[in-house]
């Protein structure tokens, strides 16, 4: 990975949300372009993976344990259930519905895996290991802010 000690391309804001909100996307991009040949996207990879762990789920504990709102995990499942990465049944009570993983989604999120580990890898070695320590406390902690 390049790195880009002491170049900032842009000016820090006097305003933490919106340098909080540039970092994310930067990051977001990098992903992205790593993640590019697998045909995910960040966000679909990181659906994968948590349903992976629990699987199967109700999509509201899904949202739960990805801490997103369910009609943003509902548009971010639709690709993937069109792609036929994931499968949306009826579960044991018929007004829920349960979401698993397919076959060609599991295959789908082990070839995104080997991408998703490199981008983490360049990543780390990016910041440093002590930067990287600082930064997951500091995550930590904003994410507390709103539990």
């Amino acid at each position: 990975m390049k790195h880009a000690d002491g170049y900032y391309p842009k000016a820090p804001s006097p305003c933490m949300c919106l340098n909080i909100r540039r970092a994310s996307r930067a990051v977001t991009e990098f992903y992205e372009k790593i993640l590019e040949p697998s045909g995910l996207k960040v966000t679909q990879y990181s659906l994968l993976r948590h349903l992976e762990q629990v699987e199967p789920v109700k999509i509201t504990e899904l949202a739960k344990v990805m801490r997103i709102d369910r009609t943003t995990l509902n548009r971010n499942m639709k690709p993937l259930t069109e792609a036929g990465l994931i499968e949306i049944n009826s579960g044991q009570d018929p007004r829920s519905r349960e979401i698993t993983l397919t076959k060609a989604g599991k295959l789908a999120l082990t070839n995104a895996t080997v991408l998703w580990d490199q981008a983490q890898a360049s990543l780390k070695e990016y910041l440093g290991e002590c930067d990287s320590r600082q930064f997951d406390h500091l995550i930590f902690k904003l994410e507390a802010l709103m539990p």
